[in-house]
């Protein structure tokens, strides 16, 4: 089936071109909407995109955090990626595994590398990954990925110890090749755009199939025609300008919406960083100020409430922090962007780029905790059925912290008492006992239940 491209670059130029300096009453009469938690058009996104008054800024962000805190509450949602190949076949300017880049060493894992590095993970504490692979792969080809989610859930570390999801950001597949993958009982499959206007991406994408931008932005919906219900997408921030990005963004997610009744289950926002071999990454065409980078953030949290929002290592500690309060509800940890980077350590001569945090998992854990947010290891949603239009039923009205409190905290204590250090379970077990006594009655001897349940030795309980 031949989808139609969803991005209407003339629609999206006319409307950024429309907008003027809203003035206050205007800007606050979108917040307002946006407090509703039913999302927000593409002129008001543009609208707020305008904003520069630190007053109305303030404004914006109080509003974004105010809906993340109604949806997904005080948690995030921790998980590490895991590079099991960097050849590829394409010839991306940005990237460091491009074809022709001689600048990088080439790798890709042994399936006994893949459990190696699943171990290690593992006993970090670590119960959720997100698969990576470079756009090529090793002689069997396709079949390599598939192997590799096998081998990754059938690892088993010391006494419960695993990984309970594997999440997948592969190239684009044919509807057949989704189908195979979604048997693998992934997760979330995760594919960014790079960026969605045409010319720029032609000029930055010379070669290999990624070369094609139909191909790619209409994979989503053959992922999602294949069963996979749960999609991520994204934008790869600095090679246009942003304003046009988060307006295709949007275009992109209103289209999934209609064609299948359900957007994105998560939207990443990952900025170029400086990649080896890389003169566009090491000088963006398009570079994206903090400031603005804080607009991009608490902007989606209002016009697409329901979705996770994930927020990479490449972003440093303090501006990872920041961008808590602002709609990020997923986070990346103790991330390493080479393949056997968990075993060799971090080696720039196969990173796909360079990273802002290298914090490892614990330091990330306790430092969330301190913040006054619960980590949360959870993949219930995924292993109960609450996925796709299911998922988005509960999250649409902010009825899923019901389900996602209780397990944040359970699978927190877990991490606590198998792998945090004394400082961070002094601070975890703090943060539990203050967060379960702000509970109200009903769901505090719901979590209550089963935080008792963990610390008596159960593992994996789920509401």
């Amino acid at each position: 089936m031949t989808h139609p491209t969803p991005i209407d670059e003339t629609a999206i130029q006319a409307t950024l071109e429309s907008i003027s300096h809203p003035d206050s009453a205007r800007i606050r009469a979108i917040l307002e909407k946006g407090l509703l938690m039913k999302g927000l058009e593409l002129k008001e996104v543009a609208e707020l995109s305008s904003l520069s008054d630190p007053e109305l800024l303030g404004e914006l962000f109080a509003a974004a955090r105010k809906v993340k805190d109604e949806i997904y509450g005080k948690r995030l949602v921790i998980f590490a990626p895991l590079y099991i190949s960097n050849l590829c076949a394409n010839e991306c300017l940005y990237c460091a595994f491009r074809a022709r880049n001689t600048a990088i060493k080439r790798r890709a894992l042994t399936q006994a590398e893949i459990a190696e590095e699943t171990r290690i993970l593992i006993r970090q504490g670590h119960k959720r990954v997100l698969l990576v692979a470079g756009e090529s792969y090793p002689r069997e080809g396709f079949s390599y990925v598939l192997k590799s989610i096998e081998t990754v859930y059938g690892v088993r570390g010391e006494g419960a110890g695993e990984i309970r999801r594997v999440n997948v950001n592969v190239a684009p597949l044919t509807s057949d090749e989704f189908k195979l993958l979604k048997a693998t009982n992934i997760g979330t499959y995760q594919l960014f755009q790079e960026t969605y206007h045409r010319n720029t991406y032609k000029s930055v994408h010379l070669a290999g199939k990624k070369a094609d931008y139909d191909w790619r932005v209409t994979a989503p919906d053959r992922a999602m025609e294949a069963g996979i219900n749960d999609i991520g997408i994204g934008v790869l921030f600095g090679l246009c300008d942003w304003r046009f990005e988060i307006l295709a963004l949007m275009q992109h997610i209103r289209h999934l919406e209609k064609e299948f009744g359900v957007g994105p289950h998560t939207v990443s926002v990952p900025r170029l960083e400086p990649a080896a071999g890389s003169d566009t990454a090491h000088h963006p065409p398009k570079p994206v100020s903090d400031v603005d980078f804080r607009k991009i953030v608490a902007i989606l949290r209002l016009a697409v409430p329901y979705t996770g929002i994930i927020m990479s290592t490449r972003e440093t500690a303090s501006l990872r922090r920041e961008t808590f309060a602002l709609g990020v509800s997923q986070i990346s940890a103790g991330s390493r962007t080479n393949p056997g980077g968990y075993g060799d350590g971090e080696q720039e001569d196969r990173s796909q780029f360079s990273l802002g945090d290298h914090r490892d998992l614990d330091e990330v854990v306790r430092d969330v905790a301190e913040l006054g947010y619960i980590p949360s290891f959870c993949t219930g949603c995924y292993r109960l059925g609450r996925t796709g239009a299911d998922f988005m039923d509960l999250a649409k009205p902010g009825d899923i912290k019901h389900h996602c409190d209780p397990n944040a905290l359970s699978t927190f204590e877990e991490y606590l008492l198998d792998y945090g250090s004394p400082a961070t379970r002094a601070v975890g077990e703090k943060l539990i006992t203050t967060t379960l006594a702000s509970m109200e009655p009903k769901q505090r001897a719901i979590s209550q239940k089963l935080v008792d349940q963990v610390r008596a030795g159960k593992r994996d309980v789920l509401c």
